[in-house]
């Protein structure tokens, strides 16, 4: 191997570290430490699910600022700053009880994780620009391992120390993270500062066919809506099932490991069609994980579970840039997915807190695990729909 091309397998380790902490630490640990948290402070499932739709919320305001900070600022320094930031707001979000200061850096950890998760793709996609298959291998292990990494961390550590120390160790479980995320900085910095992709001072003014590709929005916004559910809830909802933490420590690190492995499983399906089918595959099988648990409630069944969503998850996103990709001209890429991600972010605030709400209406999360998995089926059918814009595709 070139010393050029080790360095950029380098440098994706580094990104993809990057995302470990503003994706993997910022936006999924909280649905493992939820149930000591829900217990100490004496939350309802509504509450619970806020602090969840507060970080969705900065999600939106961190994606809509990079959109214009973007024009004037370079993606690595972008990246950079997400990852410094988020780091800072893991470490302080254990310091105090109080709903407003949870809610505050829920809201900051959104907006700024939001920063270098929108400007990573830009990043990668420099690393192999005349290898094709290459950058489409980087962008799949930047998504999935950057995610994925992150769960089996979490999931390796939370559930086992909550049960061995108490639930009002729970914000040192903050720290802990915090911490680990100290570790990845200096790689994932220095590797953004390897890349200096241009700044966008213009906007090419393109016209989306909205008319055409509705269904493939709806079903992206259904996804928002559904997958949230899963990761906010499974842990307390498995408490609530008198599961073990060394049980729920297995279910969380084969989740993040299937999220690893997912490209693999998927990448065939990605290239072939340029339909919606796809993403209403994609949807399908996040349903069926989510509702397999609540309707045969069993451990061979939260494995399956685990392994079925875990493959799926972060494969949606991927299905949409793949349509986008096939279907719309490279001068609208950057507007479609904006578009696509902006959908995305609206929706995925509304389901944590509306999935407590109904947790709290039937005084059963298991409720709130079907309602997100009857959304996904219904997306999945609309995403269906969706037809190739060109006869050339299939």
């Amino acid at each position: 191997m070139k010393s050029s091309e080790l360095k950029s397998w380098l440098i994706l380790t580094g990104l993809a570290l990057g995302l470990t902490v503003t994706n993997g630490f910022a936006r999924f640990a909280y649905g493992l430490l939820l149930p000591a948290m829900k217990i100490e402070m004496g939350w309802n499932y509504a509450q619970s699910g806020w602090l969840n739709t507060a970080n969705a919320l900065g999600y939106i305001m961190g994606a809509v600022l990079t959109m214009l900070l973007i024009r004037k600022y370079s993606p690595s320094h972008l990246f950079a700053f997400g990852l410094i930031t988020t780091t800072f707001t893991l470490l302080v979000t254990g310091l105090n009880a109080e709903m407003w200061w949870q809610t505050l850096w829920r809201i900051l950890a959104g907006i700024f994780g939001a920063m270098s998760f929108s400007t990573a793709g830009a990043l990668t996609a420099g690393l192999f620009p005349k290898e094709p298959k290459k950058n489409a291998l980087a962008i799949a292990i930047l998504f999935g391992s950057g995610g994925g990494l992150g769960i089996v961390l979490s999931g390796a550590f939370i559930p086992l120390m909550i049960e061995t120390f108490g639930t009002n160790i729970w914000s040192f479980g903050w720290i802990i993270i915090g911490t680990i995320s100290l570790l990845f900085l200096p790689l994932g910095i220095w590797a953004s500062l390897q890349l200096k992709p241009a700044i966008q001072n213009t906007v090419a003014p393109t016209t989306l066919p909205i008319k055409k590709i509705w269904p493939e929005l709806a079903g992206y916004a259904g996804f928002g809506l559904g997958y949230i559910v899963y990761l906010t809830f499974l842990s307390a909802w498995m408490t609530e099932q008198s599961a073990s933490a060394g049980f729920i420590t297995l279910i969380w690190i084969l989740l993040g490991l299937s999220i690893c492995f997912s490209p693999i499983i998927w990448g065939p399906i990605l290239k072939r069609y340029a339909s919606g089918f796809p993403l209403a595959l994609i949807l399908t099988c996040i349903a069926i994980g989510s509702a397999l648990p609540v309707i045969f409630n069993g451990t061979l069944t939260f494995f399956i579970s685990a392994l079925v969503f875990g493959l799926s998850v972060f494969m949606a996103p991927s299905a949409v840039t793949n349509f986008t990709r096939q279907n719309l001209s490279s001068d609208s890429w950057a507007k479609a997915m904006s578009l696509f991600t902006v959908v995305f972010a609206i929706a995925q605030t509304v389901g944590p807190y509306g999935a407590g709400l109904v947790g709290d209406i039937f005084q059963d999360l298991g409720m709130s695990l079907l309602t997100a998995a009857f959304i996904l089926i219904v997306a999945a059918a609309i995403s269906l729909s969706q037809k190739p814009l060109h006869n050339s595709n299939q």
